[in-house]
């Protein structure tokens, strides 16, 4: 890394502090993903439920389109303009009323939060490459996860606070709070952070391709694998509920206390778990964090109902071993796909990545809600089954990668 490029990187507090903004407007509106449209619009929920999974399946090319220019004119313009499309769609959300109107609004609110997280970890990562800071890839990875997951808690408290009245003024300014919070997102970034000396391309074939992308088997492998990884980090959002009202028959208050705990210990570690496991090799993190899934799975298959003075600490236990899992997996496995991709396609072979994610949050429910309907013990088995058989592709992969993507690109700087 140049002098003159480490200079030319800077707002490196300003972008973490704008990623918490962003999941601010995030966490304010999620909850509200439904109930805000039954609540202020006659269209049926039936109706409103086709047309916000329409909305969100015209987004699937995006990570192509997205990752290509990221390419071509550097990752931040793409964020920028990912934020100031939410923020728009939000700001119509206050305004629409009917069937065509909730369809366009919801498709560019679905088409900036897929542009988002198709450029965003590319924007991060050219930041800690141009950096002159000592923290590595997977360290900017980690503060990133635990301001945007500390940005979700609170925009999710916020909003229970905010419509406890029920008032159709306290869901607009629901709506009107998270488009703000895009948009002054968006300016922080916009005005204030730079990721180093942008990456002109004259085309987007001027490096490797998707093409390439394509034929390179240990990158596809860690998409696979990651896939697996995706859907037990979504499953604790998905399935604790559930969980709690009939498979242990539990009091109410005791999901929503769960997943703040959860919250507030990811947005507390990230980083300094990120530095304890900044020079060690990134797939031993990615095995570290399976096996706690399979531990966190097998804990929760033998929640039993009607029994709860020993399954609500068993439950919290479980719990622990989820967070240790995520706080774990997150940074090193974006680590490993950043450090992998060519430098000049990183924009698209970090947007593809993002696929695995994608896949997993579309087969979640029905993966969770088969098996549950089945056996209570039945999903929380095979993911930790599956979790366990990636150990293996995880250390196939360990070999037929080069030495110098399998640790932080910190230690190669201070090295």
């Amino acid at each position: 890394m140049s002098t003159s490029a480490g200079r030319a990187a800077r707002g490196g507090a300003v972008l973490v502090a704008a990623l918490a903004t962003d999941s601010l407007g995030q966490g304010l509106f999620l909850p509200l993903s439904l109930v805000y449209f039954t609540e202020l619009t006659p269209v049926p929920l039936a109706l409103l439920g086709v047309l916000l999974s329409v909305a969100n399946a015209i987004t699937l090319p995006i990570p192509i389109w997205a990752g290509a220019i990221a390419d071509r004119v550097g990752a931040l313009p793409v964020v920028v303009a990912a934020q100031l499309m939410q923020a728009v769609g939000f700001l119509a959300y206050a305004w629409v009323a009917g069937p065509v109107g909730i369809f366009l609004a919801a498709s560019l609110v679905a088409s900036g939060v897929r542009f988002f997280w198709s450029a965003i970890f590319t924007a991060v990562a050219d930041y800690a490459d141009n950096s002159t800071s000592q923290r590595g890839t997977d360290t900017w990875y980690a503060i990133s996860n635990g301001a945007r997951t500390a940005g979700l808690a609170a925009g999710g408290l916020l909003t229970g606070v905010v419509i406890a009245d029920g008032r159709e003024a306290s869901y607009r300014a629901v709506a009107y709070g998270a488009a703000v919070c895009f948009a002054l997102a968006a300016v922080l970034i916009g005005a204030f952070v730079r990721t180093g000396r942008p990456r002109h391309r004259p085309s987007t074939t001027s490096g490797p391709g998707y093409s390439a992308l394509v034929r390179d088997r240990p990158f596809l492998g860690l998409i696979c694998l990651n896939t697996v990884y995706a859907l037990s980090s979504l499953m604790l959002g998905l399935a604790l509920p559930t969980v709690v009202l009939s498979g242990i028959e539990g009091p109410s208050w005791l999901t929503a206390s769960i997943l703040a705990g959860n919250a507030i210990l990811i947005a507390l570690l990230s980083a300094p778990v990120a530095r304890r496991l900044a020079g060690r090799r990134r797939t031993r993190g990615l095995v570290g964090a399976a096996v706690l899934w399979s531990g966190w799975c097998a804990l929760m298959s033998t929640l039993v109902p009607g029994q709860l003075e020993w399954v609500i600490p068993v439950l919290l236990v479980a719990t622990l071993l989820f967070t240790a899992a995520e706080l774990t997996h997150a940074p090193v496995s974006n680590g490993l796909a950043a450090s992998m991709a060519p430098i000049q396609a990183r924009g698209r072979y970090l947007a593809v990545f993002q696929y695995s994610f994608t896949i997993a949050s579309i087969a979640a429910p029905a993966f969770f809600g088969a098996l549950y309907e089945a056996d209570r013990a039945a999903p929380w088995l095979a993911l930790g089954v599956a979790n366990g058989a990636t150990v293996a592709g995880v250390l196939v992969l360990e070999r037929r990668v080069p030495a110098h993507v399998l640790r932080d690109s910190a230690q190669q700087r201070l090295g």
